[in-house]
């Protein structure tokens, strides 16, 4: 398993396990259960997912080492401002059963993250948070919160496929010293991902999947992937991504699918900001 390093030297699984949308909490834990038996160390949760107890019972009867796993979770834009982002992790770090979180994040761009913010470093300077982070920052958004904190993001989660390359969102980042993190790498299935022509070409170059394909495609380009499946199958193939890396000519084809713009989730979009805040 490859890891990047973080800008304050912790570094976190280049692939992990995402756990959105899996509202059984049986099922939830015990699809996580199989990824941590297949080799994942990275789970992404958020408060809004409804899952969290569900992945911290699974955390305790896993038989890893905590040290060993990366745990993330978000708190909402409900849960934005000081006071309110506090309770949020304290109520999170309860339902994962944890002592600390490897990772927190601001879940979107919305309400007085500002506030969040501040709790968040303080909550990293006394160690309960290894890392803090941001989702669904576009680069206005995160180089002004860069400018305007003390502790700079370490991590932005976005949406990123081969249909929504976020070339420049990511040079941004890297610049920044922020990791980029891929929700949704597979675009949810749109667009007909699994079917395209130049991914399927290209997994056949390499008897490999167009899942795997589109995984090692983020991870050449120093973004981290959190792939989500409930069937056991797929949680395996997902992980089967570290015996091949793409050459130059299939990383520049690939490149050729880009449409510029979000599929999945504008944040800047006044129906998404409405529809977000009805979300409880």
């Amino acid at each position: 398993m490859k890891h990047f390093k973080l800008h304050n030297n912790a570094f976190m699984p280049a692939e992990g396990f995402g756990v959105f949308q899996i509202g059984d909490l049986e099922q939830c834990k015990n699809v996580v259960l199989e990824a941590v038996k297949t080799g994942y160390r990275l789970f992404d949760t958020a408060s809004i997912y409804g899952n969290e107890e569900a992945v911290g019972n699974a955390i305790q009867e896993c038989g890893i080492s905590r040290e060993k796993l990366f745990i993330t979770t978000k708190a909402w834009v409900h849960e934005m401002g000081y006071e309110q982002t506090k309770q949020a992790f304290d109520n999170s770090l309860k339902r994962l059963n944890l002592d600390y979180l490897d990772l927190y994040l601001v879940h979107m761009p919305y309400g007085d993250y500002y506030g969040s913010w501040r709790v968040m470093e303080e909550l990293y300077r006394e160690g309960s948070i290894r890392a803090i982070g941001v989702c669904n920052f576009e680069p206005d958004r995160l180089l002004d919160l860069c400018n305007n904190c003390e502790i700079r993001p370490m991590v932005n989660q976005i949406e990123i496929h081969p249909f929504s390359q976020k070339s420049e969102a990511i040079a941004q980042m890297q610049e920044l010293g922020v990791q980029p993190q891929a929700w949704a790498p597979f675009a949810e299935g749109e667009s007909e991902i699994f079917s395209n022509p130049v991914l399927l070409q290209i997994a056949e170059k390499y008897n490999k999947s167009v899942a795997q394909i589109t995984l090692q495609w983020n991870i050449q380009r120093g973004v981290v992937v959190i792939p989500k499946s409930v069937r056991s199958e797929r949680i395996k193939e997902n992980f089967d991504i570290w015996n091949f890396s793409l050459d130059t000519q299939d990383m520049q084809q690939i490149a050729t699918l880009d449409n510029g713009q979000s599929l999945i989730l504008d944040v800047r979009s006044t129906y998404e900001v409405e529809r977000i805040f009805n979300i409880k």
